[in-house]
C-alpha cells in the first residue's frame, strides 16, 4: 500500500506516521510512506518513507509528491484557526488552494484513492443547544470556512468518483507539546502538561466551561479507521463528526487530581476569557451516533483521556 501524509510533521501526523509504519492500515502493510510537511525534526530512517519538505502551496511540490500514485492519502496541512485570523492570505492559500490543488493531483491517478480529509468542528461556528447531524454549519473564523469549502470539494471530487473521501471533523486533540503553534484552543492541552508536572496553571476558561475532548492516540485509531472503511459505508454520509468525550474544566482538573495528586486542583486559578469560553467551553451535547455507528470511537473514560493524551500507563 502506498500512502501519502500531509502535515506529517505536525501533531497528529507524528503520531499517525508512527503507527503507520508499525502496523499498516486497514490490514494493509505499508509500502511506501511520502510524507510532506514545511520542515521535518530528526526522525529515525525508515527505507519505506520519503520526505518532502515544503509548503503544500509551493510550485513543484505537487510534482515531486505524485511522482507515484497512492492508494490513501491522509490530508492533514493546515494553518490553524488563530494563525489563519492573522494571516488570511497563507491560511487561503495552505487550506483552501492546497486541498483543491491536491484533490486535482489524486483526479490524475488512473485508480482513485481513499482521500481522508481532516476537519473541523471550527464549521459549525457558534453552537446551539445540541450538535447531531442536522445541524446548520456555519463557521465563525477563516480556518472553519477554508475547511467547510474543503469539505465540499471531497465530496464533489468523491461524488464523480476522482477521489473515495473521508472527511472527519476533528475536536480538541489533546496533549499537543507546549509550544507555539497558532491554536486559540492551546489551553485545552497546556492544562494537561502543567498540572501532571505539578506546575501552577491560569486557566483562560471557567471551571464550569465544557468542552469536547479527544487524545491523540484516539484521533489516530479513527483515521486509521476511515481509510479502513469500505466504500460503501461512506455512500450515504461521507462526513462525520467524531464521537468525544464531554467534559467541564473542573470534571478534567478532578481526574488530573486522582491521577497525580489532590494537590492539583489547589494549582489551578481561573481567569475567564469571554471569547475562548464561547468559541471553546460552551459546547452542547453531541449526537454521534451515525459516526458511532460505522466505528468511531472517544477514549472511553476520563483516566484513559489522561493516559492516551500523556502517554502515560500509571
Amino acid at each position: 500500500m502506498r500512502v501519502l501524509v500531509t502535515g506529517a510533521n505536525g501533531f497528529v501526523g507524528k503520531a499517525l506516521v508512527d503507527r503507520l509504519l508499525a502496523t499498516g492500515a486497514g490490514g494493509r502493510a505499508v509500502e511506501s510512506l511520502s510524507l510532506m510537511d514545511i520542515a521535518f525534526d530528526a526522525q529515525a530512517k525508515d527505507q519505506r518513507v520519503r520526505r518532502f519538505e515544503g509548503s503544500i502551496a509551493a510550485e513543484g511540490m505537487l510534482d515531486d509528491l505524485f511522482a507515484q500514485p497512492y492508494d490513501v492519502i491522509f490530508h492533514l496541512a493546515s494553518v490553524p484557526g488563530g494563525a489563519a485570523e492573522r494571516n488570511f492570505e497563507l491560511g487561503l492559500e495552505v487550506n483552501l488552494q492546497g486541498t483543491l490543488a491536491l484533490l486535482e493531483r489524486s483526479r490524475r491517478q488512473v485508480q482513485a484513492p481513499v482521500f481522508v480529509f481532516a476537519s473541523t468542528i471550527a464549521v459549525y461556528g457558534r453552537m446551539g443547544a445540541k450538535v447531531d447531524d442536522a445541524t446548520p454549519l456555519a463557521p465563525q473564523l477563516s480556518y472553519g470556512a477554508h475547511k467547510l469549502a474543503g469539505e465540499i470539494l471531497v465530496k464533489d471530487y468523491s461524488r464523480r468518483g476522482w477521489v473515495d473521501g473521508r472527511i472527519l471533523r476533528l475536536p480538541g486533540i489533546v496533549a499537543r507539546p507546549p509550544v507555539p503553534n497558532g491554536l486559540l484552543s492551546s489551553f485545552m492541552s497546556d492544562i494537561f502538561w502543567r498540572l501532571s508536572a505539578g506546575e501552577r496553571f491560569t486557566c483562560p476558561v471557567s471551571p464550569q466551561g465544557v468542552a469536547w475532548w479527544m487524545s491523540v492516540a484516539c484521533c489516530v485509531d479513527n483515521f486509521l479507521h476511515a481509510a479502513a472503511l469500505a466504500p460503501g459505508q461512506v455512500l450515504g454520509r461521507r462526513e462525520f463528526t467524531l464521537p468525544v468525550l464531554r467534559l467541564t474544566i473542573a470534571e478534567l482538573v478532578d481526574g488530573l487530581a486522582e491521577m497525580y495528586g489532590a494537590d492539583r486542583r489547589g494549582l489551578v486559578t481561573y481567569a475567564p476569557n469571554p471569547e475562548l469560553e464561547a468559541a471553546f467551553a460552551s459546547q452542547p451535547p453531541l449526537d454521534a451516533r451515525t459516526a458511532e455507528g460505522l466505528g468511531f470511537r472517544h477514549d472511553g473514560s476520563i483516566g484513559e483521556l489522561i493516559r492516551n493524551a500523556l502517554q502515560r500507563t500509571q
